[in-house]
């Protein structure tokens, strides 16, 4: 029996107020602005339930809780489903990915 692979990576879209934070502005030092600001994530959930459960402050990143906008699956789908060890590691080569793209990341 084939294994069912049951995990993502996810990115959620953050207001551009959270450009006032101070450690997400740190975090971001290059940032031009040209971009949106964005959360990298994993996840053992769909990412609609995920992005659900940081919205509701149920295990939520607080830049998510507080600026999440909307996901943007169409920066992660082609990634997902996959073990859990290549969510870990992709979480963060995405993230990498993405600030080297010109997004303000936060990644947890």
């Amino acid at each position: 029996m084939a294994r069912r692979y049951h995990y993502y990576v996810y990115v959620v879209e953050l207001a551009p107020e959270v450009w006032r934070e101070p450690r997400f502005k740190k975090a971001n030092p290059d940032y031009l602005g040209d971009k949106p600001c964005v959360y990298v994530g994993m996840t053992g959930l769909n990412p609609d339930v995920r992005f659900d459960k940081h919205k509701a402050g149920i295990q939520s990143n607080r830049f998510v809780f507080q600026y999440g906008l909307r996901l943007l699956p169409e920066l992660y789908e082609v990634y997902n489903p996959m073990p859990y060890d290549g969510a870990r590691d992709m979480e963060v080569e995405l993230a990498i990915g993405l600030r080297e793209s010109g997004y303000a990341v936060w990644q947890a």
